[in-house]
């Protein structure tokens, strides 16, 4: 069963756990798990994604109940109504707080697989970000006798293919666990240590106002499925009761 964090007559939103793909994808035709089959037969009816979640990435994804609903709330997403905001591990501390500003090129997704036509060339991306914890552990994994790491808020303003892993490799602190974009001898001591091999990345919360009524939802999700452990080994749990409720509300 998927964990349901809302659900009114319109709109359901789950905590989807690493390693779940959001639907069918021609990128990982192996697969056979996807939350959208899963919750379309935990509710008993349809249902329709208005974004995505890379698979490894944990946390709250949003569906429609409705036609209509989903165009809306994908327009919403698209157009930069929805405020997002994900929790990360990363390599090293990053400033205490910033914001990187930093062109992404589009990456292979569904369609071009499709052979539907799509833009290439570098897009914008903007995504804000604050330390939130840092610990230094006795380990020499580069040149330094011991290994820093930091627990990062991120806003991503644009919503860009992979933006939050590629802004934090552009930034040099690239997220635990990513295989892609992040250092391969990072994530085997994360896994050594607290044998969580996924990636430590996590959507904690959205905020937007309800299409049909106008007020404004706000949709949280502790992290979970891995991540808490790490979280509560590095001593960072006290940072989820002060972590939220700092909502922009533009």
């Amino acid at each position: 069963m998927l964990p349901i964090l809302y659900q009114d007559d319109h709109l359901v939103a789950i905590h989807k756990p690493s390693g779940l793909l959001v639907h069918r994808t021609a990128l990982d035709w192996y697969e056979r798990r996807f939350a959208l089959q899963m919750l379309r037969d935990q509710l008993g009816r349809r249902v329709y994604p208005v974004h995505r979640l890379d698979k490894g990435t944990s946390g709250i994804l949003l569906f429609a109940l409705d036609q209509s609903m989903g165009r809306a709330m994908s327009m919403a997403f698209e157009e930069g109504r929805v405020q997002k905001r994900y929790w990360a591990i990363v390599r090293g501390w990053p400033a205490e707080i910033g914001e990187v500003d930093h062109a992404l090129s589009r990456r292979v997704d569904d369609l071009e697989w499709l052979g539907e036509s799509v833009e290439g060339g570098p897009q914008p991306a903007q995504t804000r970000y604050r330390r939130l914890a840092t610990v230094e552990l006795p380990y020499c994994v580069d040149k330094y006798p011991t290994s820093r790491y930091a627990l990062v808020q991120l806003d991503p303003l644009t919503g860009r293919r992979h933006q939050i892993r590629r802004h934090l490799k552009h930034l040099s602190h690239p997220i635990i666990g990513d295989a892609t974009y992040g250092k391969g001898r990072h994530n085997r001591l994360f896994e050594q240590l607290y044998g969580q091999s996924r990636l430590l990345l996590a959507g904690v919360g959205l905020r937007f106002r309800h299409p049909l009524s106008g007020e404004w939802l706000n949709i949280e999700a502790e992290p979970a499925d891995g991540f808490a452990e790490v979280v509560q080994a590095l001593g960072w749990q006290h940072c989820w009761p002060q972590r939220q409720f700092d909502w922009h509300q533009g």
